[in-house]
C-alpha cells in the first residue's frame, strides 16, 4: 500500500530538475572530420561582402596589436634577458587568442581555411584570391591603426613603446632569406593551430591549443607578416626604421607565412583527410560489425 504523505510530498515538490543531457561527440575526431569543419568554415568566409571582410580584416590586424604589446611589456618590465623573454613570450598569444575565437579575419589563418576547400572545389579560386587581396591589406591597415596609438598618443608610457621599438628594429636586422624561411615556420604553426582548433570541442581546449602554438611562434622570433608588422610599424613611425625596409620585410614574411600555411599545413593535411577516406571508413566498418556480433 503507498504511503499517502510521501505521495503527497512528491506532488508539492514541483517539477523536477531535468538532468543534464550526456555530452556526445567528444570521440576524437578523424582527419576527414576535421577537414569537413574547415571546408565549412572557409565557405562561410568566402560568402562574406567585400565590406564586411574589409572591417573584420581591420579589426584583426588592430587586435594583433596586444600580441606585441603583451610582448612589449614584458620586455619593458623585465628586461631582455633569456628567462625575461621566456616569460615576456608567455603574453605573445593574446592577440591570437582574441582573433581566431573571436572569429575576425586573418591572412595567415586564410591560408588553411579557404585553400583547403580550393584543393576539393576548385571553382573557389578566385573566390579565395578575392579574400586574401582584401584581408591582408586590412590586417596591415589594422596594424598602422594600432601603431599610430602607441607612436602618436600617450596612450602607453615612454617605456613601453620602446620596447615595441625595439622588438620591431629586431625584427628587420635579418637577412631577407631569414626572413622568408621564418615566415614559413610562423605561418606553419598558426595554420597548424587553425587545423586543430577546428577539431577541438571546447573554447577552453582551443585557447589552450592557440597559446601552446602561438607561444612557439613567439618564443623563436618567428616571422608573422600582421603581429610583426605591429611592432615594426612602431619603429618606422618614430623613425627608427624606414618604410622601404617595412615594405621588403613585409614581402618576404608574407611568401614565407603563405608557404608555410598552404605547403606544409593545407596540403598535407587535405591529402591526409582525402587519401586517408578509405582506411577510416574500412575501420568504421570493422568497428560496427564488432558491434553487431557483439550484440
Amino acid at each position: 500500500m503507498r504511503n499517502p504523505l510521501r505521495r503527497k510530498q512528491f506532488e508539492t515538490a514541483g517539477p523536477q530538475p531535468v538532468p543534464p543531457p550526456a555530452q556526445k561527440h567528444l570521440a576524437r575526431p578523424s582527419a576527414e572530420e576535421i577537414y569537413q569543419q574547415v571546408a565549412s568554415n572557409a565557405r562561410q568566409e568566402l560568402k562574406r561582402t567585400n565590406t564586411a571582410l574589409a572591417i573584420s580584416g581591420f579589426g584583426g590586424g588592430a587586435f594583433m596589436g596586444f600580441s606585441a604589446l603583451g610582448t612589449a611589456l614584458g620586455v619593458a618590465l623585465l628586461g631582455t634577458s633569456p628567462v625575461a623573454h621566456l616569460i615576456a613570450c608567455v603574453f605573445y598569444p593574446i592577440g591570437f587568442i582574441v582573433v581566431i575565437i573571436g572569429r575576425s579575419q586573418l591572412f595567415t589563418e586564410n591560408t588553411l581555411y579557404p585553400v583547403a576547400l580550393v584543393l576539393a572545389e576548385k571553382r573557389e579560386l578566385w573566390n579565395t584570391l578575392r579574400l586574401w587581396s582584401i584581408v591582408l591589406p586590412a590586417n596591415v591597415a589594422g596594424a598602422l591603426g594600432f601603431a599610430m596609438l602607441a607612436a602618436w598618443t600617450s596612450a602607453l608610457e615612454p617605456r613601453f613603446v620602446d620596447a615595441l621599438v625595439h622588438l620591431g628594429v629586431m625584427g628587420l636586422s635579418h637577412a631577407p632569406g631569414a626572413i622568408f624561411w621564418s615566415g614559413v615556420i610562423g605561418g606553419w604553426m598558426i595554420a597548424l593551430a587553425a587545423w586543430l582548433v577546428s577539431g577541438s570541442h571546447s573554447i577552453t581546449g582551443s585557447v589552450v591549443l592557440i597559446w601552446m602554438l602561438t607561444y612557439i611562434v613567439g618564443l623563436g622570433n618567428f616571422a608573422h607578416c600582421i603581429a610583426s608588422s605591429c611592432e615594426i610599424l612602431v619603429a618606422v613611425l618614430t623613425g627608427h626604421a624606414t618604410w622601404a625596409a617595412y615594405g621588403e620585410w613585409l614581402g618576404f614574411a608574407v611568401m614565407g607565412n603563405i608557404c608555410g600555411g598552404v605547403g606544409l599545413v593545407t596540403i598535407l593535411e587535405y591529402g591526409q583527410a582525402i587519401y586517408g577516406k578509405g582506411t577510416s571508413e574500412m575501420i568504421k566498418a570493422a568497428d560496427e560489425q564488432e558491434r553487431a556480433q557483439a550484440s
